[in-house]
């Protein structure tokens, strides 16, 4: 059966697949608009730090306050309604919950959520890419120990970067390169929460009237946002970051397979089997021709002249040698597309993305001179931006995470441009989320047979 077929039978059984979401924000709302109108599926409970903003997010997206008034996650199971709740710990230990879908997009607790969701036993849709970054290739490890799945959320661009990945390598193609599209030039990467707007375009009365962050919206802009998807990616399918970071190429999609081909055939690529993400903008701000800044590609080779001459009669884009191709999806739904990711996992016993072993990190980045003193603000801020690169290389040289420099006071300069490392600041090794960054790190160091 197809997926929607086997959501039907759900249905008709009286066994939906039962879901818990935690974070009412502009991800989780998107979902929320669609759980009514999806068979076999029972959202039993919303958790937000916010119930009275999670209630208006149901509103907003059209549920009827009946259908989200049960008093407990025990009375929405025997109604069929929704629980709204502060309290996401009781949510997923409740045996009313098979599914967690962690979308607070806060580090910390998307750490704690999901070792608490692999304690009680609950696959997690991990929407929350800060914490897959932070601590994804442990985490996947504490799923696959507790014998739950651990998945990326479809919809959002690595989930979808990765089920292309999948097909190409599924079909026997070698992929070269892999990654998404964004609007970008150089100068963003020292945009702040007061310059972001300019960039965006938005005029001050657009942004009073409406729910913008500007912190949340810089992250996009300043590179930080691409860098954390493109680690998730290179995580999830045994691909490697550049190890100069992301270059950002302007490219329209129509030359994806000649910029984004090794350098020895006439590409920009330092080695095969890479992430990058291309501009809409060319460096003088123009725009890109048949920009992809919305979507996602992948890149791959013929093995053969006859897959060679194949591409070429079914009208595949490639570069001039013929060898090299492209294959993109111009959009992505964001979380319309969430309930691929619950069905899968439910019902194919399948993620829409599983992070592996850790092959790409993000380190906080000097956005400018920073001084001994300073506390750092974080993805989006003031003062760090984050930087892609090989996780071995953050290893060797002590770099801190971007998903961890927020609050941190710096104990010494930073010049800017210049990664932040441990030992720049100072921090509390008892908090969760440091302890469970700093247990990754020395596994993985020994089993690389690093040396701190």
């Amino acid at each position: 059966m197809s997926l929607f077929q086997k959501l039907q039978a759900r249905a008709a059984a009286g066994r939906p697949v039962r879901v818990g979401l935690i974070g009412a924000g502009k991800f989780g709302s998107m979902y929320l608009s669609q759980v009514p109108r999806t068979p076999g599926i029972h959202l039993v409970g919303v958790a937000d730090l916010s119930p009275a903003r999670a209630h208006a997010a149901l509103a907003r997206v059209g549920w009827e306050p009946a259908r989200h008034a049960a008093a407990s996650l025990d009375e929405a199971l025997r109604q069929g309604s929704t629980c709204v709740t502060d309290d996401a710990q009781a949510l997923i230990a409740s045996d009313a919950v098979d599914v967690v879908i962690e979308a607070t997009g806060h580090p910390a607790a998307g750490i704690r959520h999901a070792l608490r969701c692999f304690e009680h036993r609950k696959h997690v849709v991990m929407v929350n890419v800060e914490a897959d970054v932070l601590a994804g290739p442990l985490l996947a490890r504490r799923a696959a120990e507790a014998g739950v799945l651990y998945s990326m959320a479809s919809g959002d661009q690595p989930a979808l970067i990765a089920e292309m990945v999948d097909w190409a390598r599924s079909i026997g193609l070698e992929v070269v390169c892999a990654g998404k599209g964004t609007k970008y030039l150089p100068g963003y990467h020292q945009s702040t929460p007061e310059t972001v707007w300019g960039h965006y375009g938005f005029s001050a009365e657009q942004v009073a009237g409406g729910d913008f962050n500007a912190q949340m919206f810089n992250s996009f802009l300043d590179g930080t946002k691409s860098a954390l998807e493109m680690a998730a990616v290179a995580n999830a399918c045994d691909l490697t970051p550049p190890s100069a970071g992301l270059a950002f190429p302007p490219c329209g999609v129509d030359d994806l397979p000649t910029v984004l081909r090794p350098v020895a055939d006439g590409g920009m690529l330092e080695r095969r089997g890479s992430v990058e993400v291309v501009s809409s903008l060319e460096r003088d701000g123009r725009p890109v021709f048949r920009d992809l800044r919305w979507g996602v590609y992948v890149v791959f080779e013929a093995p053969t002249p006859y897959v060679r001459d194949c591409f070429a009669q079914y009208g595949l884009k490639t570069d001039a040698s013929g060898r090299y191709a492209a294959m993109y999806k111009p959009y992505h739904l964001i979380g319309l597309e969430l309930g691929i990711s619950v069905a899968s996992i439910a019902l194919r016993g399948e993620a829409t993305g599983a992070t592996g072993a850790w092959r790409g990190d993000v380190a906080a980045t000097a956005k400018r001179q920073l001084k001994a003193g300073e506390r750092l603000d974080g993805e989006g801020g003031f003062t760090v931006y984050g930087r892609l690169l090989p996780a071995a290389d953050a290893l060797r040289q002590g770099l801190l995470p971007i998903g961890l420099a927020h609050g941190m006071v710096l104990q010494r300069d930073v010049p800017a441009g210049e990664p932040v490392r441990w030992s720049d600041v100072s921090f509390d090794a008892a908090r969760e989320d440091v302890r469970v960054r700093q247990e990754m790190e020395n596994l993985f160091r020994q089993e690389a047979g690093l040396v701190k």
